[in-house]
């Protein structure tokens, strides 16, 4: 019971403060694929870094080891093919499952719209399942549990590559927002 409550508090959470960054809307979630928007990006992507590094620290410190951890194994096509699904309705939509969430509970028509495609098409995929299921595993990378093995690199030169290409997408994110909402001019009435 624990368990449940304690995902519905953090989930709750979670929301918030999607929806504080306005990640419930739509528009700004669409904008990462013009290019004009790059917040979800920049969030997600720190948020990966930031765990990253984290969990090397706490490795380094001693709370944790590597090899206790469960790391699901990769099907790299399956994950390109399940990537485009969901990229293509995200476009479409202006909603990944998380945000249609949001959105439903700030009140927005097109997010319980886009909620009922997401649970017709679970209902779809579950039907078909039995048909596709070789496409679930298709692509299985078995030659390391991790980048740093597959890469037969250090953790560290992992992360001070994240961290590298965070600053580079921070830096470009920018200039490209700028460039796509032009120059700010003031209008006098």
């Amino acid at each position: 019971m624990g368990e449940i409550i304690s995902g519905l508090l953090l989930g709750s959470a979670f929301g918030f403060v999607l929806e504080r960054a306005g990640f419930g809307n739509p528009n700004k979630l669409t904008g990462q694929f013009r290019l004009s928007d790059w917040s979800v990006f920049k969030v997600m992507f720190t948020a990966i870094v930031f765990s990253a590094v984290g969990l090397m620290i706490l490795e380094l410190l001693g709370f944790l080891s590597a090899d206790e951890l469960f790391v699901p194994p990769a099907f790299l096509g399956a994950a390109a093919l399940g990537g485009a699904l969901v990229g293509a309705g995200f476009a479409i939509g202006g909603y990944c499952p998380g945000t249609s969430v949001v959105g439903l509970m700030s009140g927005r028509i097109d997010a319980a719209i886009f909620l009922i495609g997401l649970l017709l098409g679970t209902v779809l995929f579950a039907g078909l399942y039995p048909t596709i299921e070789a496409l679930t595993t298709l692509g299985e990378y078995a030659l390391a549990d991790a980048l740093p093995d597959a890469l037969h690199v250090s953790s560290l030169s992992i992360n001070i590559g994240m961290v590298v290409a965070a600053i580079g997408i921070f830096i470009l994110g920018s200039w490209m927002e700028k460039k796509s909402n032009g120059p700010v001019t003031s209008q006098s009435n």
